[in-house]
């Protein structure tokens, strides 16, 4: 069974809720709220056997995490103690799970999205798609939601899988779905931004991006912000359904698959140009940017006025959020395409070697 979550003051356990799901919040913003030390070191790594693409999940003192193993795991978040492992039909890619309800959600390259209960890992239940799963799913309410290379948004009850509705795009469903007031949107690889309504699965209304998007789309307020393999960065008023700004950076373009982190009007994400990208989120303009050596497909998460994020370059970085400036780093060795998970003061990382580190 579960064991009980570290030892946290009052006020910690009102601020952290934990990192449930891709990105950690329905918004998809990359904030944690608690708190993390200063100086940080590495408080332990598991060896998984097969590249952690999949980013984790931390709730209640346990990481769950998939593997191109075809395994998602329970780990003790104290020291990386394997608590279970399920074993899926085929390799977990970029799918994070998602935990709501005492069930773990994740889809696996096969297309087999499981149900899996966090207490033990017994399968609960699951749904077969038409292709791989790259998306990672969110539970909102009673209903959880999944998409699919098949080019089907999928909408299911969460206790028992039934099909709810069905969403069909012109592309696969790369993106994890975020959810706010009502509608779920994606930033479809068919170049079309959409919010769909969850009670029956119709469009609200749907905007032009003008490319093909791999990013996962982070809501504030009435905006949503987004990369594109048009090498931009878009704003997307949700209210008037338009473009607000676009960015590209003037002097290297290349696209965007990180998915976009939201902070006190920040924008930050990484990008393919092998940099680390802040924007100011009313106007587009560049704050600041950090060089890496290698692409960053790895989407920052942001706690304590800190940037945390992975580059293929084999590092993992944390970066000032006003300035940019490089506060610390570890080198892994090998690529970190997956993005961080922070909860309960601890930063969880996958990387393609296959080791899952913890930094606290």
């Amino acid at each position: 069974m579960l064991l009980a979550p570290f030892a946290r003051t009052p006020q910690e356990d009102k601020l952290d809720t934990g990192w449930p799901q891709f990105r950690g919040n329905l918004e998809l913003t990359g904030v944690a709220r608690c708190r993390v030390p200063t100086a940080l070191k590495t408080l332990w790594n598991y060896e998984a056997g097969e590249a952690i693409e999949s980013s984790a999940a931390i709730v209640e003192g346990t990481a769950f995490v998939g593997t191109q193993a075809s395994e998602l795991l329970a780990l003790d978040l104290r020291n990386g103690a394997v608590r279970w492992k399920y074993k899926t039909d085929q390799g977990i890619g970029e799918s994070s799970p998602c935990v709501a309800n005492g069930i773990v959600y994740v889809g696996d390259l096969q297309g087999t999205f499981h149900a899996v209960r966090s207490i033990d890992g017994k399968r609960a239940w699951t749904f077969t798609t038409g292709s791989e799963i790259k998306s990672s799913p969110v539970v909102s309410g009673d209903r959880v939601f999944i998409g699919s290379y098949d080019e089907t948004l999928y909408c299911l009850a969460a206790r028992t899988g039934t099909l709810l509705w069905k969403f069909r795009i012109s592309g696969p469903v790369h993106c994890t779905p975020s959810i706010s007031a009502g509608l779920v949107y994606i930033s479809g690889c068919d170049e079309i931004f959409r919010a769909i309504r969850i009670s029956d699965g119709k469009e609200a209304f749907s905007v032009s991006s003008g490319g093909y998007t791999g990013a996962s789309p982070a809501l504030q307020e009435n905006r949503a912000y987004y990369g594109t393999f048009n090498n931009e960065v878009l704003s997307v008023d949700r209210q008037s359904h338009k473009i607000v700004w676009r960015y590209e950076n003037p002097e290297r373009q290349f696209p965007f698959y990180s998915s976009a982190g939201l902070m006190e009007g920040k924008v930050v994400l990484g990008g393919r140009d092998k940099l680390v990208h802040c924007l100011n989120a009313q106007t587009g303009k560049s704050l600041w940017t950090f060089p890496t050596n290698a692409r960053v497909d790895s989407s920052p998460a942001i706690a304590d006025q800190r940037v945390f994020i992975g580059s293929s370059d084999g590092h993992f970085y944390v970066l000032g959020l006003t300035t940019g400036k490089k506060l610390w780093e570890f080198e892994a060795g090998a690529p970190l395409s997956a993005s961080p998970a922070i909860a309960e003061g601890r930063i969880v990382i996958g990387s393609q070697d296959g080791r899952l580190y913890c930094f606290g």
